[in-house]
């Protein structure tokens, strides 16, 4: 398993729609694995493959603490079947857009339906944070980041942020 780089914004590629996968072989497999390690290492608690520039319907998501025993489910290609009416919101952030962080209202629970590691087919309901994490993986496969559902003027905040911190990495002290 390797570490591989996340990319972060403004990188054009985190808003590539990503292609289904047809066939789970030993490659789709190990970019999961990857997927997982470099999640961990992040940390985060979920990942999807654009994240690490591979264009393809692939979410990692696991929920567990850090004390906790790990408990990953992958999900490929997966597909939103049922959203709830009721919504609930969680403060998000993005291993994508680093130190950003912002209220977001999403459904509070969805159907998801899925492959899973070994391709069988799975659907489950989920509730609360990991209704959330599924939601925001899943906009990451549509080329949609959470600042997205943020208002023009706190959207704008935020990538002014990244701009300057972007700037200030380019600067090199000899």
């Amino acid at each position: 398993m390797t570490v591989r780089k996340i990319l972060t914004l403004p990188d054009p590629v985190l808003r590539k729609k990503s292609d289904k996968i047809n066939k789970i072989d030993s490659n789709i497999k190990s970019l999961m694995d990857d997927m997982l390690e470099t999640m961990y290492a992040a940390p985060g608690i979920g990942l999807a493959a654009i994240q690490i520039g591979v264009p393809k319907r692939v979410v990692v998501i696991d929920l567990s603490k850090e004390t906790e025993k790990k408990t990953p489910i992958y999900f490929i290609n997966p597909e939103i079947t049922w959203k709830s009416n009721s919504n609930s919101s969680y403060e998000e952030g993005c291993l994508s857009i680093p130190n950003q962080f912002a209220k977001i209202e999403r459904a509070e629970q969805c159907k998801v339906r899925y492959l899973d590691y070994n391709g069988n087919k799975k659907e489950i309901k989920a509730e609360g944070l990991l209704s959330t994490c599924i939601q925001h993986e899943i906009d990451h496969l549509n080329g949609i980041l959470f600042i997205d559902y943020l208002s023009k003027l706190k959207k704008d905040i935020i990538l002014k942020k990244i701009s300057k911190n972007n700037k200030e990495l380019e600067r090199v002290i000899v």
